[in-house]
């Protein structure tokens, strides 16, 4: 793609693991950032601002929105500032860019989406938090606005790229979603009583945030997947079916009506998803290695385990229930999830507080964002409340 045919970006959490290689992407093509946001990392966002000259920033935490200030103070090309969580969905809903892409980590990713989808633009979406928490209000403003949701997880990204003969996408019976099992596979209750942070933070595959690194390693991040699965491409809960691929080769694949199965294969490396939601439906030289077949030497399958990691199975529970239940789910997560990097918690308590807020109300029927806000509120206290 040549520079004057570059599309222009707007990138929000630039400075963790999926906006740092959205980078990379943008590097690689020429394109032009928009916008740029991050919530505190502020030594890392001013190198990007220096390199990509962005027209504004977003500065979510107001200590480190002064820092980046003051480092900026004098400059006569620096870029308009945003503060907090307003300033980040000014920069959602800002026209500019061809292509939004939310990489904020949590709940915290919402509202952006939603302004950015208000505002007419194709989002590209790494937050799966805002489809399992607000689900349906995120898709119900895609088929209002007629915009493009594209999938970054590799795992979405992965089933959408399988779904694009639009003749086969609408005889799809079941979707496959792999999971690496993270760094506990196999392990047993009593073996995973006494995990520590550090532990849990060994993925065997991914180089990932510390959050989802801790929800690759409770089965979180897969039942988060799976809600999401259930959003983005239609299926019911039971016609997802989770398959543990250790080595992070098939990223994901498809049955159809004829039992065909296809599937999305590639080095375990988030710049191949990452750009094919920004490239879409165009495929172009990726700066991700390729996958060598003269040293793939085997691909192993097994069962995710949810009887073991309770926190898989709270999140089934939660899509069958509906309504606020993924969302309840999501905020006692993120919850305990915190807690436990802090050492407050132990590893088991994470799954043991995600089931009990699930199975502490029916959840379901309809809902409105302030519903949302309150629903995360209310699971937070409630992991507060049962430590």
């Amino acid at each position: 793609m040549t520079q004057e045919h570059a599309k222009t970006i707007t990138l929000l959490g630039s400075t963790g693991s999926i906006g740092t290689q959205s980078l990379d992407v943008a590097r690689m093509h020429g394109y032009r950032i928009f916008g740029l946001a991050a919530n505190r990392r502020v030594d890392v966002l001013a190198a990007q601002i220096v390199e990509f000259h962005p027209a504004y920033v977003a500065v979510v935490d107001p200590d480190a929105f002064d820092r980046l200030d003051t480092m900026l103070a004098g400059q006569p090309d620096a870029p308009k500032l945003l503060k907090g969580a307003e300033g980040l969905r000014t920069l959602a809903a800002m026209e500019g860019p061809d292509v939004v892409l939310n990489a904020v980590v949590g709940i915290a990713g919402l509202p952006a989406s939603l302004a950015a989808i208000e505002s007419g633009h194709d989002l590209a979406l790494a937050n799966k938090e805002s489809l399992v928490t607000g689900g349906h209000l995120v898709t119900d403003a895609v088929r209002r606005k007629g915009v493009h949701l594209l999938p970054v997880d590799s795992e979405h990204s992965a089933i959408f790229q399988c779904l694009q003969d639009a003749a086969s996408a609408k005889r799809l019976e079941k979707i496959l979603l792999t999971a690496s099992g993270g760094p506990f596979y196999g392990m047993t209750t009593d073996q995973l009583r006494g995990k520590t942070r550090v532990d849990a933070l060994k993925h065997p595959n991914w180089n990932m945030g510390a959050k989802i690194t801790i929800d690759s390693a409770t089965l979180m991040n897969k039942g988060l997947e799976l809600i999401e699965a259930v959003w983005l491409f239609g299926l019911p809960p039971e016609k997802i079916q989770i398959v543990v691929q250790r080595e992070s080769v098939i990223h994901s694949a498809v049955q159809f009506a004829d039992h065909s199965v296809i599937a999305q294969l590639g080095v375990p490396d988030m710049r191949i998803p990452i750009q094919y939601a920004l490239t879409w439906p165009d495929r172009l030289p990726s700066p991700a290695p390729e996958l060598d077949f003269a040293h793939l030497t085997k691909l192993t399958f097994g069962t995710s385990d949810e009887e073991t990691f309770r926190c898989l199975a709270a999140c089934k529970k939660a899509i069958r229930k509906g309504g606020l239940g993924p969302c309840a789910a999501n905020g006692a997560n993120e919850e305990a999830v915190r807690l436990f990097l802090q050492d407050k918690i132990g590893f088991l308590d994470i799954g043991r507080l995600v089931e009990g807020v699930v199975d502490s109300d029916s959840f379901g029927g309809g809902y409105t964002l302030s519903d949302v806000y309150e629903c995360d509120k209310m699971a937070r206290a409630y992991v507060q409340s049962h430590l």
